[in-house]
C-alpha cells in the first residue's frame, strides 16, 4: 500500500505537469458536444415532420467519440508515462527495490482511470442517455479504459524512451480506435476484430443506440474484461523480464 501511494502521488504530479495529457480528457468530450450540435436537426432548421426520421437514422456522435476516447486517447498517455520512467532509470531502481508489477501498474494507471471517470460521466450526459443506458455507457467506457491502461503499460515497458513510445503506441491506438468504425461497414473486419475490446465497445454503443444486438450485453463486457486480464498478465511478464534493464 505504501508503494502504491508513492507511485500514485508521483504519477499525479507528472500528469498535472503535462497539459497535453490532461487535454485528452477534455478535448474528446468537447468535440463530441460540437459534433452532436452540428448533427442535430435543430442546427439545420429541419421541419418537425422530418425530425423523427432523421434522428432515427443519425448515429449519436457522442457515443462514437466516447468509444474512440476509451480505445485511443489512453494508450499513448500511459505508454509515455512508463517510457519516461524507463528513460530516467526510475523503473530500474524501483524494480531493484523489490516493487512488484501490481502496485506499480495500479499507481500509474489509477490516476488515468480516476480522470477517466469524470470524462466518461461527461460523455454520458452529452450523449443524452438516461436511466440504465447512461450507466451501461459509463461502465463500458471505464472497462475500455482499463484495457487501454493495461495495453499502454505493456507497450511502454517495451520502449526505451518517450520518442519510441510515441512511435509505437500511436499506430496501435489508431488501429484500435478506427478499426471498429471500418468494421461497421465490413463484416469481415468485424469478425476479425470481434475478440478485441475496442470492437466490443462499438458493439455496446450500437446496443445503446439501437436497443439491442445479435449477442447479449454481458458477452461484450466479458470479452473486454478478458482483454484486461490477458493484458495484465502480459504486463507482469514484461515487467519482470525488462524491469531491471529499464
Amino acid at each position: 500500500m505504501r508503494n502504491f501511494k508513492a507511485i500514485f502521488k508521483k504519477q499525479l504530479k507528472d500528469t498535472i505537469a503535462n497539459p497535453a495529457v490532461l487535454m485528452n480528457f477534455i478535448i474528446f468530450p468537447l468535440v463530441a458536444l460540437m459534433m452532436n450540435a452540428f448533427a442535430s436537426p435543430d442546427f439545420y432548421g429541419v421541419p418537425d415532420d422530418m425530425r423523427e426520421m432523421l434522428e432515427a437514422g443519425m448515429p449519436n456522435m457522442a457515443i462514437m467519440m466516447a468509444a474512440m476516447f476509451a480505445g485511443m486517447a489512453i494508450i499513448p498517455s500511459v505508454t509515455g508515462f512508463i517510457a519516461e520512467d524507463i528513460e530516467r532509470k526510475s523503473l530500474r531502481f524501483l524494480n531493484m527495490a523489490g516493487l512488484k508489477p501490481a502496485p506499480y501498474l495500479l499507481g500509474v494507471g489509477s490516476v488515468t482511470f480516476f480522470l477517466s471517470i469524470f470524462t466518461s460521466v461527461a460523455f454520458g450526459f452529452i450523449s443524452g442517455m438516461g436511466g440504465g443506458d447512461f450507466w451501461i455507457l459509463v461502465a463500458s467506457l471505464l472497462s475500455g479504459v482499463a484495457a487501454s491502461i493495461m495495453l499502454g503499460a505493456t507497450i511502454g515497458m517495451l520502449c526505451k524512451n518517450q520518442q519510441a513510445a510515441t512511435g509505437l503506441s500511436m499506430p496501435v491506438a489508431m488501429v484500435l480506435g478506427f478499426g471498429p468504425l471500418l468494421a461497421t461497414f465490413n463484416q469481415n473486419i468485424a469478425r476479425i476484430l470481434h475478440p478485441i475490446y475496442t470492437q466490443q465497445l462499438n458493439v455496446i454503443a450500437d446496443y445503446i443506440q439501437y436497443g439491442g444486438g445479435d449477442a447479449p450485453l454481458w458477452q461484450s463486457f466479458a470479452i473486454i474484461w478478458a482483454n484486461v486480464a490477458v493484458l495484465g498478465i502480459l504486463f507482469a511478464i514484461v515487467y519482470v523480464k525488462k524491469g531491471l534493464r529499464g
